[in-house]
């Protein structure tokens, strides 16, 4: 039999990435931001796709199919009756079609950079619509036969919420939320109000949430209205997007997306926030609530799911299942018993998702095993480590593996700060212990010493445990399986003195279950042996960048920050 390749491709969206699969299996998946060093990159994601093809081991002239998660056909007459019914302007629907011909030359694009003739590239495109890839990244990778399926976000393919059910090879859409309402925009355009303007901004709303008090929840239902339907709609007045078109551009490359809220909202909740002004209490109340409230719509969502499918399993993607908050609440607020949510749960997992759409839904073949692990991206041998590392005259000392265990385990236990290369780059927005800085989650000063060391990073921001997955019963109100740092849980309150530097002002950490098998776990089970405390301090590895992809950005990094110790699978520097 010969071998099946698919090439999905997530591109001119934010995060764009490719993923390749050999006869259904992920052999390598990645952001194009790793590489072009500009966070959530939104352009074609040239060096990803060769990325991947080299992983495979193959020529695109061998690739049998390639998946783009877009289709600009899809709701095609739905985003006509909308611009002619609330006259959108000119220039808004200019931008738009011009997008929409940029995802249409796919095979021209690869032609030009694998310099082969248009022709010779035999993989037949396949236009997968957006939240379809969503869906399809969550269940076919999880463990259930059958499961209720949600995708959420702010849009795509002028959808922004999709709710279906997944059975074997099959997945049936049931209903969908379509432009302008939109669960992604609410939050967006609030972490814009609250003076957060960058894409992807979003988490440091969720960070912030915990400093206040739910306040604003009556003005905010006047925003965002939950339906008898099980979905929801936005009051349009408090929206720029609808009547004037909201300009995305990414500017080679990086995505840039204009202020959303309209005056209505100032006049609703109080003047926005300005760069630089100082985050006050109001601010901090505003931000309670926005969360709230969307866990609110998402338990409201999944709650009518459940009792209109009757399936006790949830699958969930999109930008809004980057809410980790809202994530750890699930099992507790609604009447599901089990959730998967994939490592690349954002726009960068439609890659994969369109891929296995195709292989599954269109082409029916069987699933493969569920998938645990993120570890699909870049990798660095010894070898390679040391010729660059002579070639920068670097001084370092290479170990051997037991030895390098125990010598990192004693600098953290020291208090050093330690950035941690190993294995492949993960798949996703988060650090899974292979692109990681480390630190001992025993010491009050953690969270200063990592934001005046490397991060600089705002001070409300919360850092991250990884535990061993045997242990979270010992420290975790909730007993689950977190292999992608999904999920928040309560930290139980006996152990918040123990592990100070990774509980959040109220009382919760979004842990990451580390299983065995990995060297990451090697280190953390030495480091519980000296100190009796099974869980590190884990942040991602960078400096207000994408997070480090090669041993020369890991160096660099360190360098240039006051981190006391790195190590490159083997070989450790430490500061002279």
């Amino acid at each position: 039999m010969t071998d099946q390749y698919i090439l999905g491709i997530n591109a001119y969206h934010g995060d764009s990435s490719a993923c390749i699969l050999k006869n259904g299996e992920v052999i390598a998946a990645t952001e194009e931001e790793r590489f072009r060093r500009i966070k959530h990159w939104a352009g074609f994601p040239s060096e990803a796709i060769s990325f991947c093809l080299a992983e495979a081991e193959i020529q695109i002239q061998e690739v049998d199919h390639i998946t783009i998660s877009r289709d600009p056909s899809a709701n095609l007459h739905k985003k006509i009756l909308h611009s002619a019914k609330n006259l959108v302007s000119v220039k808004a629907l200019k931008d738009r079609l011009a997008n929409t011909r940029k995802v249409v030359g796919v095979k021209a694009e690869l032609s030009g950079i694998f310099n082969v003739k248009e022709e010779e590239i035999k993989g037949k495109v396949h236009n997968v619509e957006h939240h379809r890839s969503h869906l399809a990244s969550a269940f076919f990778a999880s463990p259930f036969e059958e499961a209720a399926l949600l995708s959420i976000d702010g849009f795509g393919d002028f959808t922004s919420t999709m709710i279906a059910t997944g059975k074997g090879n099959k997945i049936q859409v049931l209903d969908s939320v379509i432009y302008p309402h939109s669960a992604g925009i609410f939050y967006t355009s609030l972490t814009q109000f609250l003076g957060f303007p960058h894409y992807g901004d979003e988490y440091k709303v969720m960070g912030l949430a915990p400093y206040g008090k739910p306040k604003y929840m009556d003005e905010l239902k006047q925003v965002i209205h939950l339906k008898d339907n099980g979905l929801f709609e936005l009051s349009l007045k408090y929206f720029k997007h609808v009547k004037e078109g909201v300009s995305m551009s990414w500017e080679n490359g990086d995505p840039h997306i204009e202020s959303i809220f309209s005056k209505e909202l100032e006049n609703l909740l109080g003047p926005a926030r300005q760069a630089g002004e100082e985050l006050t209490q109001r601010h901090m109340d505003i931000a309670t609530s926005v969360q709230r409230v969307t866990e609110e719509l998402v338990f409201h969502i999944l709650n009518h799911l459940q009792q209109r499918t009757g399936l006790k399993n949830v699958c969930i993607a999109g930008g809004v299942a980057q809410n980790s908050v809202a994530n750890g609440k699930i099992l507790q607020r609604t009447s599901f018993e089990e959730v998967y949510i994939p490592s690349a749960g954002h726009d960068a997992g439609t890659a994969m998702g369109s891929a296995l759409w195709l292989y599954n839904h269109i082409l029916e073949n069987d699933r493969l095993p569920a998938v645990y692990n993120a570890y699909t991206g870049l990798k660095s041998n010894n070898e390679e480590i040391e010729d660059y590392l002579n070639s920068q005259k670097i001084t370092y000392k290479r170990f051997r593996e037991s030895e390098l265990i125990d010598t990192v385990s004693d600098a953290l236990v020291n208090g050093a700060v330690v950035g941690w290369f190993q294995g492949r780059a993960e798949f996703g927005p988060r650090a899974l212990g292979h692109r990681s800085i480390l630190v001992d989650p025993r010491r009050l000063d953690a969270k200063e010493l990592l934001n005046s060391k490397i991060k600089r990073r705002e001070s409300f921001r919360p850092f991250a445990p990884s535990i061993l997955e045997e242990y979270v019963p010992e420290y975790f109100e909730v007993t689950d399986r977190v292999p992608f740092m999904e999920k928040v849980f309560p930290i139980k309150k006996e152990k918040h003195t123990e592990i100070p530097a990774v509980t959040h002002v109220d009382g919760t950490g979004r842990l990451q279950t580390v299983e065995k098998g990995d060297r990451y776990y090697d280190l953390i089970e030495r480091f519980r042996q000296k100190t009796g405390t099974p869980i590190l301090l884990n942040t991602s590895f960078n400096e207000n960048e994408p997070i480090v992809n090669t041993p020369a950005e890991a160096l660099d990094c360190f360098l240039r920050t006051q981190m006391d110790m790195l190590v490159l699978e083997n070989c450790v520097i430490t500061r002279g």
